[in-house]
Formats: structure tokens, C-alpha cells, sequence
């Protein structure tokens, strides 16, 4: 697998936990919405640190943009990810992943898992192909949604948040379980579900969908 140094660009706080990086973008370098690769930054003794952040940019664009979470209560990548600076650089390698657009559907995302979706959605708006797709967010609190409103720009109406930890919250509560799909979603049938997010919540979720009748090879996930 090829690797590419690439120098940060630019660095932007998306939510209080949240970092958009936008990066140098190799010559010749091609990505499909949806997919991921590999990152380390090129610092002593995290170098060979790898961990997969999906494409957040367009392929069109002129740089590559990763949005990621991070946790500073542990001494980690995304620690270290959070104190990185503009001319700082990274370590990539060649593009991968299974997820990727392949008609109107379900987007199902919880947390940091939205990032997958958010090349797709940017393309499609780009595309003016948005067709019938819906988005379904689960989250902790409020201020953890990534990218609200422009997430709530490209989708409208069909952008649905649900929130476990925050009473006060606008939005729905609680998480997503059978119930609250069959509350959401009106068509289960002949339509793609994308998912994304970790690993008890994708377990939850597949179960959910399949009790609502929904075939496995209709789901588009990272295997």
C-alpha cells in the first residue's frame, strides 16, 4: 500500500469535541464518498500509531478533509490529534471502505459514525441528486450533533435527531430501537440502509431493522 505525507492545512473545532483538518492532497489522489484510509501523525513515537478517519471533503476538491472526534480524557491518537497544529503533518495511505452510495435510502448514524455519510450527502447536493434519502442521528447531547446545520441545510425535514443523555433536549429522546424507526420511517421496502457508528449501536440497529422486515443485502455498512 502506497503511503503520502501530507502537511495540515487548516484546522477547525466543529463541535466542543470534534476537529475538521483539511490536509494537502497528493497528486493523482482519488477517494470515493464513504471511504476512509489511514492516518498517523508524524510525531515521536506516534508515527506508527495508525487509525482509519473517513473522507470528509469531495473528491473534487483541492485538499483532503478528515472530521474527527476526540477524546482527550485518554492518552491516545485522538489526543494527540487534538493538540496537532496548521504545518503539523500526517501519514496517509491509499483509500478503502465498503460504504458508499448506492441509491435513495436510510442513512443511520450514531456519533462519529455520521462521517461516512457527510462526503456523500456534500456529493449528492453537488450532484442535485438528494432523491428521497433520509438521515436518522443518534447522539449524547445537543452539542454533540456534528455539522447540524448543514446536515439540517441538505436535508430539511428529513433530518431526524435523536438525543439519550440531554432531558432537556429538542429533540427526540432516548435511542434507536424498533419503535422509533416505525415512528420515523414510513418505507422499509425495496430501499437501501447505510449504518454507521459503534459496535453496540450497529448491533441494535441491525436487529431493529431485520424485526422490521428489512433484508440483509439491503443494508451498506462497513463489514
Amino acid at each position: 500500500m502506497d503511503t503520502f505525507q501530507v502537511k495540515i492545512l487548516d484546522k477547525q473545532a466543529v463541535t466542543h469535541d470534534t476537529y475538521a483538518f483539511q490536509v494537502e492532497k497528493p497528486k493523482g489522489y482519488t477517494f470515493e464518498p464513504g471511504q476512509a484510509t489511514e492516518v498517523s501523525l508524524l510525531k515521536e513515537g506516534w508515527a506508527e500509531e495508525k487509525r482509519p478517519f473517513t473522507f470528509t471533503s469531495l473528491p473534487s476538491d483541492a485538499y483532503l478533509e478528515f472530521i474527527i472526534k476526540t477524546y482527550p480524557d485518554h492518552e491516545g491518537v485522538t489526543k494527540r490529534l487534538r493538540d496537532a497544529e496548521v504545518g503539523d503533518r500526517f501519514e496517509i495511505g491509499d483509500a478503502w471502505g465498503a460504504i458508499a452510495y448506492k441509491g435513495p435510502g436510510v442513512f443511520i448514524a450514531g456519533g462519529a459514525g455520521i462521517t461516512p455519510f457527510i462526503s456523500i450527502f456534500r456529493d449528492l447536493r453537488q450532484k442535485n441528486a438528494l432523491a428521497t434519502n433520509e438521515l436518522v442521528f443518534a447522539n449524547k447531547t445537543n452539542d454533540d450533533i456534528i455539522l447540524f446545520e448543514e446536515l439540517k441545510s441538505i436535508l430539511g425535514h428529513k433530518f431526524y435527531n435523536i438525543i439519550e443523555k440531554q432531558a432537556d433536549t429538542a429533540y427526540d429522546q432516548g435511542r434507536i430501537d424498533k419503535a422509533y424507526l416505525e415512528k420515523k420511517i414510513t418505507d422499509f421496502q425495496d430501499r437501501h440502509f447505510y449504518l454507521c457508528g459503534p459496535e453496540g449501536f450497529m448491533k441494535a440497529v441491525e436487529q431493529a431493522l431485520g424485526e422490521l422486515g428489512v433484508k440483509p443485502d439491503s443494508l451498506v455498512f462497513e463489514q
